[in-house]
């Protein structure tokens, strides 16, 4: 594979660096829209009656689109790039469409194309950052060892949970070599870990924005081989472990549908919350990832589905379906 250094001499491949937003379509906007206010969203304006525009704490002007329509389905990903070259680069990829301003708040121009099992993917550069908003300073943590929190206390209590951005999403694909190989070669995306068969087969990769030295999350994507195919789930950042237990209260106290949580997973380290919208979408609380570079010494995972959990809530045997 070739390497963040390569690609740097070389318009071989465009360079995505970032998750923009997730995309469904939905029979009823206003069910979305209060368990997602619940969840930790905040609305954005929207020039549509039939679009529902959401958005985290950090910069992202928007991170959760709905579209009103007749059924209930996923529609796709947005993800930033690098440059104005990259999108020229991918507007002349098979099926692409030309460069096209972005409707979206924020602004920017966008390229659309759709990934080997025909999700739609669009490419965006230039997008003004929204102001983040204002959330506590994470609670600093008290161990064994080391002691930073003097006479000071924590108070958690059940609450909404803000969620600063969109971290991370899993699809699930015909062809796991396939579509890791189209990100990569498309978007310039680098595998951290894989998930393999004990035949070495790798039938799940999980993938991070390559960006050479500079620190980046352990994976935005995870391409996870499937006989369905579609995204899994989204998984949005909030800001600590405390975050995480008090908006898990908060959504049990509203009644809302818990898949599985509160646990850690072991490839990535993300402690997790699985939550179920109004339309049985998997989306997930997390925080305590894995940051990692070039450095990182890719992995092969052969272990079972159950051995994905350190501690804390087994996923359910649905979850790997």
């Amino acid at each position: 594979m070739e390497t963040y250094h390569d690609r740097e001499n070389s318009p071989s491949c465009a360079r995505a660096v970032s998750l923009a937003y997730v995309v469904f379509q939905v029979t009823d906007l206003a069910p979305m829209a209060d368990f997602m206010a619940d969840f930790g969203l905040q609305p954005v304006e929207s020039l549509a009656a039939d679009t529902l525009l959401l958005r985290g704490t950090g910069d992202n002007p928007v991170i959760h689109i709905s579209r009103l329509g007749r059924d209930n389905r996923f529609l796709g990903l947005g993800l930033n790039v690098a440059s104005a070259g990259d999108l020229h680069f991918l507007a002349r990829q098979p099926g692409a469409s030309a460069i096209e301003p972005n409707p979206l708040p924020g602004g920017g121009q966008q390229v659309r194309l759709r990934t080997p099992d025909g999700v739609e993917i669009t490419a965006l550069y230039g997008v003004q950052p929204a102001a983040p908003v204002a959330v506590r300073d994470s609670h600093l943590f008290n161990n064994a060892s080391e002691k930073p929190r003097v006479n000071a206390s924590i108070r958690a209590r059940a609450e909404i949970a803000p969620v600063i951005g969109l971290g991370h999403c899993v699809l699930r694909v015909s062809d796991c070599p396939e579509s890791a190989a189209w990100f990569s070669h498309t978007f310039g995306m680098a595998v951290s870990d894989y998930i393999s068969t004990p035949e070495m087969r790798p039938i799940g990769a999980f993938m991070r924005f390559d960006r050479g030295e500079t620190l980046v999350d352990h994976h935005a994507l995870l391409i996870n081989e499937s006989r369905k195919t579609g995204l899994h789930h989204c998984g949005f950042e909030v800001q600590d472990l405390d975050a995480v237990y008090v908006g898990h209260e908060h959504l049990v106290s509203k009644g809302y549908r818990l898949e599985c949580g509160v646990g850690r997973h072991l490839l990535g380290s993300q402690i997790y919350d699985y939550w179920l919208d109004p339309y049985g979408n998997r989306v997930e609380h997390y925080t305590d990832g894995d940051v990692v570079n070039h450095h990182h010494q890719v992995t092969h995972f052969t272990g079972s589905g159950e051995d994905t959990t350190q501690w804390g809530m087994k996923v359910p045997a649905s979850f790997f379906s």
